[in-house]
This record gives structure tokens, sequence and C-alpha cells, in this order.
């Protein structure tokens, strides 16, 4: 009788990078195009190449590196378990913290994720670990005088997602706002035409606006829904219309919602959501 034939050992080496389009025979820096390519944010894949953890037509790739379309680009298997422990996490910031570095005697907000501020409520199967701090930085803004949801994370993926060059994730907000002395019943006599070019038409730091969903909420509120997220722009677009911000709330970004979850608190990235 004859032995049993051994398991096959799967392959060290085993993502693959699809190859880069071929409208240019360009060569490029092989943590730019793992970027384009989704596998993972440049600073990752240079700390990939730096392990050894990447090859390029099956020789361990080297810092600084560019490839050609055709080249094919392959990961160690280790490299994806490392990414799959990262975490993402949702903080409802409370007003008074920034959003990254300490500045101005501020708190970055980040120091409010610690064990006791986990949302009670919070599902995932992720335990609190203080390696969860190593990293975690903000994918987007909000700023010191703002409230709401904000993205931290260890996931370069989900940063590329939400603040790369050509993200076009849905943000939405709840605005609060004034005009002139008038604090009650805004909507009734600020102008159909501020309305009209707050949804496109403006600019900001020479250059033109991406087209916006804006709708009065109630009287004295407005509901945004932007595709970019330049610094303090909805209070900077509503002062060239004349509207002071009272009151800004992110509640949305993409698929995922702020929904119940209280000021100040935090809960992980949920393992079947996604922006």
């Amino acid at each position: 009788m004859s032995a049993p034939t051994p398991p096959s050992t799967p392959p060290r080496f085993r993502r693959a990078a699809p190859p880069a389009a071929p409208a240019s025979d360009e060569p490029v820096r092989l943590n730019k195009r793992m970027a384009e390519q989704g596998i993972c944010s440049r600073r990752e894949a240079d700390d990939w190449i730096e392990r050894g953890w990447v090859r390029v037509n099956g020789q361990p790739a080297l810092m600084g590196q560019k490839v050609l379309p055709a080249d094919k680009v392959t990961v160690d298997r280790r490299a994806e378990e490392a990414q799959d422990q990262r975490v993402t996490i949702l903080l409802h910031k409370p007003m008074g913290f920034v959003s990254g570095q300490a500045e101005d005697g501020h708190e970055p907000a980040v120091v409010l994720v610690q064990p006791q501020a986990r949302w009670r409520e919070d599902r995932s199967p992720h335990r609190f670990q203080p390696q969860q701090l190593r990293g975690l930085a903000p994918a987007g803004r909000l700023d010191i005088d703002s409230v709401g949801l904000l993205v931290l994370t260890q996931d370069g993926r989900v940063a590329r997602q939400l603040i790369g060059e050509d993200s076009g994730v849905e943000k939405e907000y709840l605005v609060r706002v004034s005009y002139g002395p008038e604090t009650r019943d805004v909507q009734s006599v600020f102008p159909r035409e501020g309305l009209a070019r707050l949804r496109h038409g403006l600019f900001l730091d020479g250059q033109a606006l991406r087209p916006a969903q804006v709708d009065w909420q109630n009287p004295e509120q407005l509901r945004f829904v932007l595709r970019e997220g330049k610094k303090r722009q909805i209070r900077r677009m509503c002062e060239q219309v004349g509207l002071h911000v009272v009151g800004l709330k992110r509640i949305r970004i993409g698929r995922v919602v702020l929904g119940n979850l209280p000021v100040g608190q935090w809960r992980y990235l949920g393992p079947h959501e996604s922006f």
C-alpha cells in the first residue's frame, strides 16, 4: 500500500499585483504601482520591501525600484497576515480635539481611543490591545470646532480609499447656520441663488469645487454631501454666500454612518462594513 501524498505547502509568495494599465510603458516606482492596485499604501509597500516580503519577477525587490507593466509583482503571505491584523476605528469626535497631531495646546482625537471609551454596543470580535494604537492615524480631517464621525486607521488601503488623490467617497454633514442677524428660520431669508452656488460654482484656493448636494433639513440646518475634503471647506463655502456656521456634524462617510455612537466614544469598523 503506497504512502499517502503529503499535502502541498501553500507558496509563501502568492499575492500578485495585476499588470498596470497598458496605456503607458513608462516604468513607475514599485510602491506606487502597489498602491494603485489597491494592495497597500506606499508606506506599507516600502515596509514590506524592506522586510523582504515583495518580489519582482521572482527576485527580491529593492527600495525605490521601478517596474514596467509586464513585470510580475508578488507579495509574501506574511504581509497579508500582518495587514489583516490592522484595525480601523470609528470615533465620535467631540469639539476641542484636533484630528491629527497636537497643536496649539489641543490634544489629538486619538487620545480618546482607550478601552474605557469603547462603545458598549460594539459587536466587533476585536479585543483592544495597545499595539492597535501604533500607526493609528486619521483618514481625513474634522475641524477642532466640528463634531461627528472620524475614521482612524492602521490600514493603508482604507486611508487611500478615503483620502487618496482619486477618492470620491461621499461625506455627509449636518450644518447649522445663521444669515446676518437671522438665527431662526434662516431658510426663509436666504437667497435661492446662494443655495445654487453652494451646490456648484464656488472656488477655494484657486480651484473649482466639485458639485455638492446641499439641501435644507430644517429652517436653520443644511445637509451637505461632499466628495472632497479641503481644509475647513464647508465653513469657507458658507462664508462665500454670507452664511455663518454655528455647528457642524459629520454623520456619514461612504456607507458607514455615525448612528447612535455616543460623543467621545469609539467602535471598530465591523468585519462586514466597508466604505
